[in-house]
């Protein structure tokens, strides 16, 4: 009797290995991947975010769902690129907008075809008074990623980005002054809003001052247990 490992046993470590790097590799890609959004989006370079997308990827953003490189290009292009820059692919003078892409946590499927990821943004934007253009305010926000990721010919690639903002604050009150609904949600699809969403989101999502849980994708990392989200509270000030 022997306690040495079989060839078999060793060919079976090879591959675990093998795999858990290919998993590791992947975690890392993903998370280039995202913070090159960041990148790209903090200096209004519009058409490389766009790139970053998959043909049939989605972004859920502000009540709305954009479907597919059409809406992907309909809220990146048509929308961002004509408000913040006036149609520049680039950055602008006096046009502040930074995202700093934070607490990534990442899962990649065992298959490794497909991933998710849960995230932060904390932006700063506004426009400086010497500027050109009539968004004269400077505001704060903070908001949330639930994003897929999947695998495309061995290049990973956005499935779906979906950002909810959880607060707005101008620079000068901060956020404790923010008036509720801040922001409005999408309320009309394309084509009746030339430039909305493919669908809406239902329910549509609330800003701060509500503090809902936007749901996790992963388990608790200790327990195992799913992560409950008790939102009951999270609403209860508003009077729709």
């Amino acid at each position: 009797m022997t306690d040495q490992p079989t060839i078999e046993q060793l060919a079976r470590r090879i591959d675990d290995l093998e795999h858990q790097l290919g998993i590791e590799q992947d975690v890392n890609q993903i998370r280039r991947l995202q913070y090159t959004y960041g990148y790209f989006i903090d200096k209004s370079q519009y058409n490389e975010c766009v790139d970053l997308f998959a043909d049939d990827a989605e972004v859920w953003f502000m009540g709305g769902i954009y479907k597919g490189k059409a809406g992907v290009k309909r809220l990146y292009i048509e929308k961002f690129q004509n408000s913040f820059t006036q149609g520049h692919n680039g950055p602008r003078y006096g046009w502040l907008l930074d995202h700093p892409q934070l607490q990534m946590v990442i899962d990649v499927a065992d298959d490794r075809k497909t991933a998710k990821a849960r995230g932060r943004s904390m932006m700063q934007a506004g426009l400086h008074e010497s500027a050109e253009g009539d968004m004269r305010m400077a505001w704060w926000e903070g908001g949330m990623y639930e994003n897929r990721y999947v695998r495309d010919d061995g290049v990973w690639k956005l499935a779906r980005l979906a950002y909810y903002p959880f607060w707005h604050g101008t620079f000068e009150d901060g956020w404790a002054k923010t008036p509720v609904d801040f922001i409005p949600m999408s309320t009309e699809t394309y084509p009746e809003d030339p430039l909305g969403p493919d669908e809406l989101i239902d329910p549509a999502p609330r800003l701060w001052p509500a503090t809902d849980i936007v749901p996790f994708h992963y388990p608790h990392p200790v327990t195992g247990k799913p992560i409950e989200a008790d939102n009951s509270r999270a609403r209860e000030g508003y009077k729709d």
